[in-house]
């Protein structure tokens, strides 16, 4: 188990430190740690709780004097809500000192639902199709989405200029209304505000309310080299706008590279089938292959067979994350001509005689067939 830290040590008070000074610092702390100043930074959000808890109990006179005399051991299960000493939900926090934070323009009656307060726009999606050379190559695209900006109008407020939000009559700006049903009290959403504590009367004419407006935009998107359909690329704060002044959404776009008439990708690697002759899968050449510079000669070996890979290191598509390159797989397809010439027959037949192969025998053409057919064979022709 972790040592807990001296509290005066947590706020950076004496232990001579009189209770004004103490709240100060803990405001001083709450404010730089807040949760909506630091979203997603879990160790902003421990900090947060060790200010409370370090707050609780030396803000209050009782618990300081036994945390004096016995230290962390006399307020053990004193400090937050668990009973454990120490805060483990940051809504108890706010529950517990929520007073203190409505002075700080944040989110403090975010968990307790009074007052509206900044929050962060909502991120958006959108889909980008390229080429195989483009994410060979990498890439500047332009993507066209539609977003939710601030209504210029109201600022944001969602009020008409001039006027700004009532309290919620419904709740008293609480955002939160309590029902008492039996034994129990339950604490909901307010139904009129919706739990944002205010109530817009005199609404934005361009917004209706809503203090956004929806508008199209247009963003220059760099591509990395090596990128893959299915690929996810993120724009930071190129989502929609924050309320009140929050941070902006980001933007997502998704990868599709469409298909090329010559290359197959496998991951990294591209592969290519490359038809040859007999002879020069027996004799071996040097042919014209595609690669994604263009075109380039290699030389294929004699004896070469049917289906063989041949393998081009370093030929096919590049790591995005930096890694090596995929590789060029040529597929070699043995390519037979359905129509030959009376010279190439004569040759491939003295061929077979020598390789003493049995092939078909010479076969009389349709006209020679015709010919035999209609003139007997006794008559002169």
């Amino acid at each position: 188990m972790a040592t807990k830290r001296d509290y005066y040590e947590v706020l950076g008070v004496s232990r001579d430190a009189g209770g004004d000074e103490i709240k100060k610092a803990y405001k001083k702390l709450a404010l730089k740690y807040h949760p909506d100043r630091n979203q997603g930074d879990e160790e902003a959000v421990t900090k947060f709780k060790e200010a409370a808890e370090a707050y609780e109990v030396l803000g209050n006179d009782e618990k300081r004097a036994r945390y004096n005399r016995f230290g962390h051991q006399g307020v053990q299960g004193a400090a937050g809500r668990g009973g454990g000493g120490g805060f483990n939900d940051i809504n108890d926090i706010f529950d517990v000192f929520g007073d203190l934070f409505d002075g700080f323009g944040m989110g403090g009656g975010r968990r307790r639902g009074g007052g509206r307060r900044p929050t962060q726009g909502d991120s958006l999606k959108t889909r980008l199709e390229i080429d195989l050379l483009e994410a060979a190559k990498g890439c500047e695209k332009t993507v066209e989405i539609r977003r939710k900006e601030t209504c210029n109008t109201c600022d944001g407020s969602g009020a008409k200029p001039g006027s700004s939000a009532d309290s919620c009559d419904y709740c008293g700006g609480h955002g939160q209304v309590v029902q008492s049903q039996g034994f129990f009290r339950v604490q909901t959403t307010c139904p009129a505000c919706k739990g944002e504590g205010k109530i817009i009367r005199d609404k934005c004419s361009d917004c209706s309310g809503a203090g956004k407006v929806a508008e199209s935009v247009k963003l220059d998107v760099r591509v990395p080299a090596g990128v893959d359909t299915g690929m996810t690329l993120r724009l930071s704060d190129e989502g929609e706008a924050g309320s009140l002044g929050g941070p902006r959404g980001d933007l997502y776009v998704e990868i599709s590279v469409r298909e090329h008439p010559l290359f197959h990708r496998d991951g990294p690697d591209l592969i290519c089938e490359v038809p040859i002759s007999y002879t020069q899968a027996v004799l071996g050449a040097e042919i014209e292959i595609p690669c994604l510079e263009g075109k380039t000669q290699h030389y294929i070996y004699p004896g070469t067979q049917p289906g063989e890979v041949i393998r081009i290191r370093g030929g096919g598509m590049p790591d995005p994350r930096g890694g090596r390159a995929g590789d060029l797989q040529l597929h070699v397809i043995l390519e037979v001509p359905k129509k030959i010439d009376a010279a190439q027959e004569a040759l491939l037949r003295d061929l077979a005689e020598l390789e003493h192969a049995a092939v078909s025998p010479h076969r009389s053409s349709f006209f020679d067939k015709l010919k035999e057919w209609f003139v007997p064979a006794d008559e002169p022709e």
